[in-house]
């Protein structure tokens, strides 16, 4: 262990009957470990505060967020948890494990997804944000890198997820700033945040898998929940000031219109998660069914 990061060896234990496997990654509060729960017998996902911050307030608090808000939440695409631990030296988030690349990987490594493959993507990934606007809960950070690409594709990492009674208070940015809505780089002046914002980040998502790359690129860094943020500027946020690249022609013009409406600036404009769903269900089956090998039988000479 160094002072911000755990570095836990293959069979280290993390807690009573989970032995590490590997690292998976982290980011400023969390580091994420493939592990092995011996009371389950199975592969799980530990998500561990830092060594330097399990006394921190806002660490705990989003860890005990994300706990409360998955043991809520029921939805195919959703990542599910197995509880946590946040009173131990070691406070963690107990998830179940997802085979698959993360969909930002995947695109960086294969380039940009066709209409096969985005189709069904956009009614998954719509389907979970209709439910959790449903449920009262923005995730406020829907992005490639949050998308588990299985069968089904899989929303991860709800850390700084809110319930929608805790929206209308919010004064400074939040979420990764290349898919953040207008109104999370700028909750003061354009706020309110609402559902809204996981449509945007949504529309986000699906334009960076089409086209290969993030349409606002001008930024990644996520904004820390309690650090006081600079006035929101176009250099840090181009979102507010331009609209997003043109999508592929190769593309129906059906898939590009209903992600450019995602991504428009007022809220209102934007449709809802269940209308971005049944937009794509209608693409996904307008697709060529691929043909199936029929079975055959050796006939005897």
């Amino acid at each position: 262990m160094t002072g911000e990061e755990w570095r836990f060896t293959e069979g280290e234990p993390i807690d009573d009957g989970l032995s590490t496997l590997r690292l998976l990654g982290g980011g400023e509060r969390y580091e994420t470990y493939l592990a092995y729960d011996e009371r389950r017998l199975a592969l799980v996902v530990v998500k561990v505060v830092r060594p330097h911050l399990t006394a921190d307030a806002d660490a705990l608090r989003g860890l005990a967020r994300e706990a409360e808000l998955l043991v809520r939440l029921s939805h195919p695409t959703i990542v599910r948890s197995f509880g946590a631990v946040l009173d131990g030296p070691r406070p963690y988030l107990l998830l179940e494990h997802l085979e698959g690349p993360r969909l930002s990987s995947l695109v960086r490594r294969h380039g940009p997804l066709d209409l096969e493959q985005l189709a069904p993507l956009g009614v998954q990934l719509a389907s979970a944000a209709h439910y959790m606007a449903a449920e009262g809960v923005v995730h406020l950070d829907i992005k490639p890198s949050n998308v588990i690409m299985g069968a089904p594709a899989r929303l991860i990492d709800l850390s700084i997820a809110q319930t929608a009674d805790l929206l209308p208070g919010r004064v400074q940015p939040i979420g990764t700033d290349a898919y953040m809505a207008p109104e999370q780089c700028d909750p003061v002046g354009r706020g309110p945040l609402t559902p809204a914002a996981d449509v945007w980040g949504l529309g986000a998502t699906l334009h960076h898998a089409a086209l290969g790359r993030a349409t606002f690129a001008a930024a990644t860094d996520r904004q820390d929940e309690a650090a006081p943020a600079p006035a929101p500027s176009a250099a840090r946020f181009p979102q507010l000031v331009r609209p997003p690249e043109p999508l592929p022609s190769r593309l129906p013009r059906a898939l590009a219109e209903v992600v450019t409406r995602c991504l428009a600036a007022d809220p209102g404009d934007r449709p809802t998660a269940a209308e971005v769903a049944a937009a794509f269900e209608g693409l996904a089956a307008a697709l060529p069914r691929r043909p199936v090998l029929r079975r055959f039988r050796v006939r005897p000479r």
